[in-house]
């Protein structure tokens, strides 16, 4: 639970733009950003007009900009990533100097890659930084990107898809526990991303895409398969959920589709695994307190 964690949402209030301007009068924040000034300016016109609470179609003309919230659902930064053709550029800023070095930034590059090759489907995502911004380089080398050029004014580092998915599928999670997936539930999820619509579904390829890939017949009993039955701590609740798929989905009945926000989060883990989630208004905090019944574990195999 006290890995660093980064969330990005997509919705933008009137108390975020308030934030985004206090961050952006601070000159060690605004120091490497190249239009800080015109962002400055677009947030004070906006605010000074607009009365509306959400301000979320404002932010995206010309890209799609995110708020980085942390665990406890502090606004700590912004991502802004625009797609030009088949390449997509991401801005990342840190908002608050108290929140430098707790390696938010990284966790914000990683959420901001899922969103750019899963969401957008970006065949490249870019990374503009000052030579002088140690900090932000450090930090995209860190998670893989690669020198592509530089000037003295500019170094452009870049990360193509391919190998996005070769370090997601062969690389430690460092952030994250890592999770299980039979090869059975991994060829019928995929079959299922394929035809599924709906905003968060990203989500669930690319936790697909990270997983270990496992024999259903050698899976640990102790991993929430597809159709498992698991006792979840949610926050402060306590939750007897199935892992099922959409057409058998009964939140009344605890039946949890696994394209929903809390579906996703659990596929794969373990007993005593605990790890942070976004949801679509809030972040929760999830353990997987006993996997009561697995069909792998019981010989189902049909399931």
């Amino acid at each position: 639970m006290n890995k660093p964690f980064i969330a990005l949402c997509p919705e933008i209030t009137r108390a975020n733009a308030l934030t985004l301007m206090d961050w952006l009068e601070d000159e060690d924040v605004t120091r490497y950003l190249s239009d800080s000034r015109h962002v400055s300016r677009f947030i004070e016109q906006v605010i000074g007009r607009v009365q509306l609470p959400i301000l979320t179609h404002l932010f995206n003309q010309g890209g799609r900009f995110f708020m980085a919230y942390d665990a406890h659902d502090v606004p700590v930064g912004f991502v802004r990533l625009v797609k030009a053709g088949p390449d997509c550029e991401m801005v990342l800023v840190i908002g608050n100097r108290d929140n430098w070095g707790r390696k938010l930034g990284a966790s914000a590059i990683r959420e901001g890659m899922k969103l750019a090759f899963f969401d957008m489907r970006a065949e490249r995502l870019i990374a503009k930084i000052h030579p002088d911004n140690a900090r932000s380089l450090k930090a995209f080398l860190h998670s893989g990107f690669l020198l592509q050029s530089e000037t003295p004014a500019m170094k452009s580092l870049a990360m193509s898809s391919e190998r996005y998915l070769r370090l997601l599928r062969e690389s430690p999670a460092v952030h994250a526990a890592d999770i299980y997936i039979t090869e059975i539930d991994k060829a019928r999820l995929r079959s299922l991303v394929e035809v599924e619509r709906g905003s968060e579904i990203f989500e669930l390829e690319h936790e697909i895409e990270r997983a270990i890939v496992v024999d259903p017949w050698n899976v640990a009993e102790d991993v929430v398969t597809m159709n498992s039955k698991a006792l979840l701590q949610v926050d402060d609740e306590e939750l007897e959920v199935a892992l099922v798929y959409p057409e058998d989905a009964d939140d009344r009945a605890g039946k949890l589709s696994v394209c929903s926000g809390i579906g996703t989060a659990i596929l794969g883990y373990r007993e005593g695994d605990a790890f942070s989630w976004r949801i679509p208004n809030r972040t929760c905090h999830i353990r997987i307190e006993k996997v009561l019944y697995q069909p792998e574990a019981a010989g189902d195999f049909h399931l």
